[in-house]
């Protein structure tokens, strides 16, 4: 990397920042809004090339690893059919739709350049979809699809892809021939994840150390995809399987570790994501420059049929997949959440890092329509569905009331239950003491008593609305009002002195931890 492509990245990531705080302070899709500012910027600054080994190789394992880490393996175990049905099934289905459209439209297309076409724009990126779902109150189930199937599907697509392009470059390759490639890319991408998966976990039972474990953590992503993709098998999968394995027992990691990695991915999140969506709007003016050779018209239907057609195949096969269930008599998802799964198709950045990936020895021209249809794709998608996706939710009413009073209601039942742990866990400690406690000895008593009784009182109230009788004020709220204010006031006085020199730095940062973990907690 030059100098000149170094500063161009890191002006794009504080640019890119900046629109994503603005979003976040107004409430706005981040995702849209960086990839909207990227378009109108694309012809006022200097070509920012998007590197498909940066994407793939830097980008995408931590952003899945995350993904993989923060999703419950228990919900995405109940929805494995629909999930395996939307990232092996939809994604051969709109390869196919989309290829042979392409080879009906440009006959003198090869067809594996189009099959290839159809495997670059046929898995979604979820990111938008989850964001807006998530601030909607979308439920459960349908959240859980969509991120389970944008786990898995880059692993089809990318493995379809490298077929085709095998094809149009060195000849025929048989059915069997592709069908063998994609279950060794399955399979052996398991296998690397669980093996590195349980390595790992045996590893950090005996580091028991939040730092150590959580720089660990960090090369976590990057050392599994490169581990499958050396021997050919899925870099996708093997991360997505040691993220969904270390996640499923983090609860076995200290509370340091817990804590940190909370921080450190939601933190790594928001600056990839942020780059990635700037990004794909910046690559207008370099898309649009390697098409000089068609007619605007011409190239605009093609864009606009290869999209349409992308968006129909989603919406097929959701309705197929209800329609047989339905048949066969099995459970099948309600109407609404069949049309908000088919309209949650955005495609994000692993269908254009594809695209710039397509080898050189493709023809140019070929190879510069196949990155205009992909561009057209994921920006047709983003901002069409995207922006109107909202809309949707709430012109169906969809809603997770239910499921939130359900969590609030299970939540305060955990709480008694685990109140009832403690006190009898305090109960047998003050009783294996010899003799009665002293004074001092029963204030603490007293207090560990009426922290676990808060904790759960402000469960029950959560299942109240959080409010007291006409909307006043509950007696957790009062608290954490109050306790918020006196913090403030504590930190002031500690400031203070640290200006004049009678607290000295490291004393102030350790008291001043101590009051922030003590108002982390009132947040929550």
């Amino acid at each position: 990397m030059t100098p000149i492509m170094g500063l161009q990245l890191l002006l794009v990531a504080a640019g890119a920042i900046a629109v994503a705080a603005v979003a976040r302070r107004r409430g706005w899709p981040a995702p849209l809004l960086l990839v909207a500012a990227g378009l109108l910027v694309s012809p006022l600054v200097p070509e920012v090339p998007l590197e498909p080994e940066l994407v793939l190789y830097v980008f995408l394992p931590p952003l899945l690893y995350s993904a993989a880490l923060d999703s419950s393996y228990l919900r995405l175990r109940d929805v494995r059919q629909a999930v395996g049905l939307l990232s092996v099934g939809l994604v051969l289905f709109t390869t196919a739709v989309v290829g042979l459209l392409v080879h009906l439209m440009l006959p003198d297309l090869p067809l594996a350049l189009a099959f290839a076409l159809g495997a670059v724009i046929a898995p979604p990126d979820a990111v938008a979809a989850v964001a807006v779902g998530r601030r909607l109150g979308l439920p459960r189930r349908a959240l859980t699809i969509l991120i389970g199937e944008s786990l898995f599907n880059d692993a089809t697509a990318l493995t379809l892809y490298r077929v085709a392009i095998g094809a149009a470059l060195g000849g025929a390759v048989s059915v069997w021939e592709g069908l063998g490639e994609f279950v060794f890319a399955a399979a052996g991408g398991v296998v690397i994840g669980l093996v590195l998966a349980v390595a790992l976990a045996w590893l950090f039972q005996r580091t028991r150390d939040s730092l150590v474990e959580n720089t660990l953590m960090l090369l976590i992503p990057f050392a599994a995809y490169l581990a499958a993709e050396s021997v050919h098998a899925s870099g996708v999968i093997a991360v997505v399987v040691v993220g969904l394995y270390l996640g499923n027992r983090m609860h076995l990691r200290g509370f340091g570790t817990r804590l940190v990695s909370d921080a450190v991915w939601k933190v790594t999140d928001f600056f990839l994501e942020a780059v990635v969506f700037a990004l794909i709007g910046l690559q207008l003016v370099t898309v649009v420059k390697g098409i000089a050779g068609y007619g605007p018209w011409e190239v605009a239907g093609y864009a606009a049929a290869v999209l349409a057609a992308s968006i129909a195949a989603r919406f097929a096969w959701m309705f197929g997949r209800t329609f047989l269930l339905k048949v066969l008599g099995r459970t099948r998802p309600t109407a609404a959440e069949t049309v908000i799964l088919g309209w949650a198709g955005m495609r994000g950045v692993v269908s254009l890092a594809a695209a710039f990936a397509i080898p050189p020895e493709v023809p140019a021209r070929d190879r510069a329509l196949l990155l205009f249809l992909t561009f057209t794709t994921v920006i047709g998608t983003l901002l069409i569905q995207g922006t109107t996706f909202p809309a949707l939710i709430r012109r169906l009413r969809v809603s997770s009331e239910q499921e939130r009073y359900e969590d609030r209601l299970a939540e305060a039942a955990a709480q008694q239950a685990a109140l009832e742990a403690g006190l009898a866990e305090l109960d047998r400690l003050v009783g294996e003491q010899e003799g009665e406690p002293d004074q001092i000895q029963k204030q603490v008593i007293d207090q560990l008593r009426e922290k676990s009784w808060r904790r759960s009182l402000t469960a029950w109230e959560r299942l109240g609305g959080g409010t007291g009788p006409g909307g006043a004020e509950t007696p957790s709220a009062l608290y954490r009002r109050l306790r918020r204010d006196m913090l403030q006031a504590e930190r002031q006085v500690f400031v203070r002195l640290r200006d004049e020199r009678r607290l000295d730095d490291e004393v102030l940062r350790e008291v001043m931890a101590q009051l922030d973990f003590e108002e982390a907690i009132l947040e929550r």
